[in-house]
């Protein structure tokens, strides 16, 4: 296997910043066995992929494949190479083949992660691209960490070469990942898998404080007659709404706001000084959301009404929820139903425990929210979380995009329902001008904004500013 790799003939750069990695140039001695090798390989079947965290096309996976220059790196990446590479580390390296293929063409990703998995010990990245630049995107971006062990930062980007074996070592901080390929004509085709082996240990996960709640503000139906499209309003056609949420858990209102309310809100959101925050880390979001305190007057009068009395009570008629005191519920009808049967009872003289008795008889909850004004530009996303699950509660998530023309669903950006533990998509959210997106998820269900991509550019705005997309988004519990 010396004409694939020998320790003694290849340039090794080894780094501890910002975690360890080796990078070794020209890792295949012999230049037709690397071509070869490259031409096995885009001969091979390959499927796409697409979920939260990327969009890429890979292969199957290539432990048992036959074709001689895939057998041959196979044998020699993990004989030889795996034997020096544990001498390296001092570490005993298991046998265990984990290897495929990877291309990615234009606008493809794999966003920040930490490619911690039971048994993963080291990761390795052969690339066989054609000339590339870092202008054509794809280069392995490196996270910096901050105190409780997060991705911070990109300190430093690898651009892809050709014949270049990248590794690293997995551990609680290796947090990296693969910036959009930017180029319209160049694949970047890559072997890719992990050296098995005794895990690091890890610290603790960090978890998020969650965001704080609060109940509806105290303001009247005025604001929904100042507001609202007056269709919305009308009570025949909320129980017409009420009907198509409950036989589906999801709706979209168009033109929900009046016309003039609406461009006014749009236009002050790109014309004024709003603070926008970046929100991290990057292995979970990357958005903006704006100061409450500077927000335009106009902005904060749609806000209250998101945040208003009379708003919950709405909701209420829309889903059937019980986000307001004033709206009946499923308690309601079963306590009706057992002050029957007790008046039956006394009217029969017969005695016993009614369902209501044994009740825990708490009072009813108070129905709260938490809303953001959120901006996204090209970049922008969020992903589903280890603890997500294990926090998920029932609620009612509402998304009205305040800015977003002409808006295609090839840029990403939508927002996509998955049950927990599966790939299939339950339900995607588009985002739509003055569109009310009701949606209502139970415990088993997880949500995520995908990756806002290159194409996104391409609209005709005149700057960064108006090319960005606004929304606001608030989430109602029972």
């Amino acid at each position: 296997m010396t004409h694939i790799w020998h320790p003694k003939r290849s340039h090794k750069r080894l780094d501890c910043h910002p975690f360890p990695h080796c990078i070794i140039r020209n890792f295949i001695q012999s230049d037709s066995f690397t071509e070869n090798l490259q031409r096995e390989l885009l001969d091979l079947n390959f499927h796409e992929k697409s979920n939260d965290l990327y969009k890429f096309n890979q292969s199957d996976d290539l432990k048992k494949r036959k074709e001689p220059h895939i057998t041959g790196l196979r044998a020699a990446l993990f004989g030889l190479f795996r034997s020096w590479l544990g001498e390296v580390l001092g570490v005993e390296l298991e046998p265990t083949v984990d290897i495929s293929c990877a291309k990615y063409q234009y606008t493809d990703v794999l966003l920040c992660h930490d490619d911690e998995l039971e048994g993963r010990r080291v990761a390795f990245i052969l690339y066989l691209v054609p000339p590339w630049e870092r202008s054509d995107g794809g280069t392995l971006d490196l996270f910096s960490t901050d105190d409780h062990f997060q991705p911070h930062s990109v300190v430093k980007s690898l651009v892809p070469s050709w014949n270049t074996l990248v590794l690293f070592e997995v551990s609680p901080v290796s947090f990296h990942q693969v910036a959009e390929v930017l180029s319209e004509d160049k694949c970047r085709l890559s072997l890719s898998g992990w050296f098995h082996g005794p895990s690091l240990e890890r610290p603790p996960r960090h978890i998020e404080p969650p965001f704080p709640r609060s109940p509806h503000l105290p303001r009247d139906e005025t604001l929904l007659l100042e507001w609202l499209n007056p269709l919305y309003l009308d009570v025949d056609y909320q129980s017409q709404v009420q009907q198509e949420f409950e036989d589906s858990s999801e709706i979209q209102l168009k033109n929900f706001l009046k016309e003039e309310k609406f461009k006014e809100v749009s236009e002050a959101l790109r014309s004024t000084d709003v603070q926008w925050t970046k929100q991290g880390p990057p292995n979970r979001r990357c958005y903006e959301v704006a100061s409450l305190e500077s927000f335009p007057q106009c902005v904060s009068a749609c806000w209250e009404l998101l945040c208003s009395e009379a708003f919950f009570l709405l909701l209420s008629n829309f889903t059937g929820l019980r986000l307001h005191y004033l709206s009946p519920s499923d308690e309601d009808e079963e306590e009706e139903k057992d002050q029957e049967d007790e008046e039956e009872r006394e009217a029969t003289g017969s005695s016993g425990d009614t369902p209501s008795a044994n009740k825990n008889n708490k009072g009813p909850s108070t129905p709260v929210c938490v809303g953001e004004l959120r901006r996204w530009a090209h970049g922008g996303y969020t992903l589903l979380h280890d603890g997500d699950a294990s926090r998920a509660e029932y609620a009612l998530d509402l998304l009205l995009p305040l800015s977003c023309p002409d808006w295609q669903t090839e840029f990403g950006g939508f927002t996509s329902y998955v049950a927990n533990e599966e790939d299939e998509e339950l339900l995607m959210v588009y985002p739509e001008e003055n569109s009310l997106a009701l949606v209502y998820r139970d415990k088993e269900t997880l949500k995520f904004v995908k990756h806002i991509n290159h194409r996104s550019s391409t609209l005709p705005f005149g700057d960064s500013c108006r090319r960005a997309v606004y929304d606001l988004s608030f989430v109602y519990y029972e």
